[in-house]
């Protein structure tokens, strides 16, 4: 009798286990799935080539950077063509000029730096950053250098023109973090 009652324990307890691990279906879950094709996506370009810029004196004449001594009352205008590729759904980018600081020699007290004005293609139709579209622009500074600089001041200073340049950079637009 006690082999039976064993017998029948151990039964149980192996039925009640082949239950719990699944065995019986009450642990059942329920579950589906679909396949997904969201499709692809590309990246956007942001890009600037620049042609050769052009200098010019207040008279609207050119000039050889390299070799052109200024006096005070000079003005010395820098434009430049840049083909400027901006694509993408929330692209934009403002154009800034660099190597016109203190570093390059352009003291405040003496030059007026003049922030870059942008003309759409070869039109004087004036732009403003930030640029939405693809195109060519033409990006032009002004380098004053003022007439009331007192005594001597700047006599023989070198001024270093060969950093001037513009740079397209990439602006966040609403939508974007």
């Amino acid at each position: 009798m006690k082999n039976s009652a064993l017998i029948k324990g151990t039964a149980a307890i192996a039925v009640g286990a082949a239950l719990l691990l699944g065995g019986g279906g009450t642990l059942a879950s329920w579950n589906a799935s679909q396949t997904a094709t969201p499709g692809t996506i590309v990246a956007g370009d942001l890009n600037v080539a620049a042609d050769t810029g052009v200098w010019t004196d207040r008279l609207g004449n050119p000039v050889t950077i390299s070799t052109y001594r200024v006096v005070p009352g000079d003005k010395l205008t820098y434009s430049q063509v840049l083909n400027v590729t901006l694509t993408g759904n929330k692209m934009a980018a403002d154009i800034t000029a660099t190597g016109t600081g203190a570093d390059n020699g352009f003291n405040a007290a003496n030059v007026i730096v003049s922030a870059p004005v942008l003309t759409a293609g070869t039109s004087s139709t004036v732009v403003s950053n930030p640029l939405k579209t693809s195109g060519t622009v033409t990006a032009t500074i002004t380098f004053e250098f003022k007439s009331g600089t007192a005594n001597r001041a700047d006599v023989t200073k070198s001024y270093d023109f060969g950093s001037v340049a513009f740079d397209l950079n990439q602006v966040t637009q609403t939508g974007l973090s």
